[in-house]
C-alpha cells in the first residue's frame, strides 16, 4: 500500500492546483469522467450538478484544494469523500450494475485530472517537459493514495499512464447521456445563487455569453478521440481561436498578483507557508 503523504511547498501540485485557470478545463474533466459508464450512471442519479451547478462547482473546488493545501486535512478529506460515495450504487438504464467506489471508476475520476493538468498547460500555459510530466505523475500517484485509489489501479509510471489513458478512451469511455447532459448544462450558465433580483434581469446576456465560452473551451480541450465519440465537430478555425485565447491566458497569468491568480484556500495556504518559513529562518539565525 502506498504511503499517504500530504502535499506542501515545492510540489508541482502546490504551484498549480489552486490557480483560477484550472476552471478552463473543469468542464472537459467532468465530461470525460462521466463518459465512464459507472461514473455517468452515479452522477445522473446522485449528483446535484443540474439543480445546483454553482454549489456543486464550489464544493468540488474546496475539496480538491483541501487535498493539496490542507496539510493533514488532505487525507481526512480523501477519507470523507470515500464515506460520502460508499452508499452510491444502483443499476443503469442498460441494466449494468454500478458502484461509485468501483476501483476502475474511482481511479478514472482521479487519473483523468492528471491528463487535464497536462492539457491545461499545453493550451493555457507553458507545456510541460517530459521530466515535468514524470514528476507531476509521481505526485498524482501520491494524490491517489490520499484519495484511497487502489494501488493496482494506478499505472506505475508516465509511459504506463499514457497507455492506460489511450485504452480507456478507446475501450471504456462511451457517449454516455450524462456526459452529453453536462455539455448542455455548460452551454446554459445559470445565474449564481444570491445574485440580487435587479441583476438577475441582466444575467441573461451574460449567461448566454458565458455558456458559449464554456462550451467552446470545453469542446476544444477534449481529446480529438473523445470529441469523435461524442459526435462533436471541431474545425481548424476553432482550434486557432482556442490557441489565441490560450496564448493570452498564458501571458497574463504569471503577471497577476498572487491573490488574483490563486483561489482563496490556495492563496491563504501559500501565504501561511511563506510566513512559517520566515519565522523558521529567524529562529535559526537568532
Amino acid at each position: 500500500m502506498m504511503e499517504v503523504q500530504p502535499f506542501g511547498p515545492g510540489s508541482m501540485h502546490w504551484d498549480t492546483t489552486g490557480e483560477y485557470r484550472n476552471l478552463l478545463v473543469a468542464g472537459s474533466a467532468l465530461v470525460m469522467q462521466t463518459m465512464h459508464p459507472a461514473v455517468g450512471a452515479a452522477v445522473a442519479e446522485h449528483s446535484t450538478y443540474k439543480d445546483d451547478p454553482w454549489g456543486r462547482l464550489t464544493r468540488t473546488l474546496v475539496s480538491i484544494q483541501t487535498w493539496v493545501y490542507g496539510g493533514a486535512d488532505g487525507p481526512a478529506e480523501g477519507e470523507r469523500l470515500r464515506r460520502l460515495h460508499r452508499p452510491i450504487s444502483g443499476v443503469d438504464e442498460l441494466g449494468r450494475p454500478y458502484h461509485a467506489l468501483n476501483g476502475e471508476a474511482w481511479a478514472w475520476v482521479h487519473l483523468s485530472l492528471f491528463e487535464r493538468f497536462v492539457v491545461l498547460n499545453r493550451y493555457f500555459g507553458t507545456p510541460f517537459t517530459v521530466e515535468q510530466e514524470r514528476r507531476l505523475y509521481a505526485e498524482s500517484r501520491q494524490l491517489g493514495a490520499i484519495l484511497r485509489v487502489p494501488e493496482r489501479e494506478l499505472p506505475a509510471d508516465l509511459e504506463a499512464f499514457w497507455r492506460y489513458f489511450d485504452a480507456m478512451v478507446a475501450d471504456r469511455l462511451e457517449a454516455h447521456p450524462t456526459a452529453l447532459d453536462v455539455l448542455s448544462v455548460l452551454h446554459g450558465t445559470p445565474a449564481p445563487p444570491g445574485l440580487p433580483r435587479p441583476l438577475r434581469r441582466l444575467w441573461t446576456p451574460v449567461g448566454v455569453g458565458s455558456g458559449e465560452f464554456n462550451y467552446f473551451v470545453t469542446v476544444g480541450t477534449l481529446p480529438s478521440a473523445v470529441r469523435r465519440k461524442l459526435g462533436l465537430p471541431w474545425t481548424a478555425r476553432e482550434e486557432r481561436r482556442l490557441r489565441h485565447l490560450g496564448h493570452a491566458v498564458a501571458v497574463l497569468t504569471p503577471r497577476l498578483p498572487e491573490r488574483l491568480r490563486y483561489m482563496p484556500i490556495a492563496y491563504r495556504a501559500r501565504k501561511a507557508a511563506r510566513g512559517a518559513r520566515r519565522v523558521e529562518r529567524r529562529l535559526r539565525s537568532a
